[in-house]
């Protein structure tokens, strides 16, 4: 797996905004409709969030605890004097674990106009994926919250006989990190 440095982001980020689809109601649909999208891994999972909504990539530095936080908030930081909340990603969907090491990573987000760092275990790949490399996220049951998942993207890797495709959950990660609960940013 490659990793990639923060100067491919920001070139890869500038390039998807400057090609990216207008916005209003049709461009705010559940399903995405495809474009550039920065994959990481939680556990065995592989992850996939628009480019557009990653300011940067940082090593893990252990945050600032809050008082009577969730267990998910680990705390904030100190970034460039923006002080910054950092959610775990992993205690937020409920993996088994979240083991802090070399590979751990903070994605900086910018999500309605405020800064948030999300932990991961680490960042795969920025990916080109156009809608028909894009399937609809299954009906889960009600006791399954699949509200933050807006498509299942596959990569085919490979060619012939040896190829592989391989899945990633797209996340609407806007919605997700503005959601009540987890108490970030005002509802309006």
């Amino acid at each position: 797996m490659d990793m990639i440095s923060d100067a491919q982001v920001v070139a890869r980020h500038e390039a998807a905004r400057q090609a990216a689809a207008p916005s209003g109601p049709a461009a705010h649909s559940k399903m995405s409709n495809g474009g550039e999208f920065l994959t990481f891994r939680l556990g065995a999972e592989e992850y996939g969030i628009d480019i557009l909504r990653v300011q940067e990539i940082r090593s893990y530095e252990q945050p600032t605890r809050i008082a009577n936080a969730p267990s998910f908030i680990k705390g904030v930081v100190n970034l460039r004097g923006v002080i910054v909340p950092i959610i775990d990603l992993r205690l937020k969907l409920g993996c088994d674990k979240a083991e802090y090491n070399d590979f751990t990573v903070v994605i900086v987000l910018n999500v309605k106009g405020r800064v948030i760092g999300a932990v991961v275990d680490s960042v795969s790949d920025v990916l080109e994926l156009t809608r028909d490399n894009i399937k609809p996220a299954p009906e889960l049951n009600s006791a399954v919250d699949s509200s933050f998942i807006t498509g299942i993207g596959t990569v085919r890797q490979g060619n012939g006989d040896d190829a592989t495709e391989r899945m990633l959950v797209l996340m609407d990660i806007e919605g997700l990190m503005s959601s009540a609960d987890m108490g970030l940013i005002g509802q309006h």
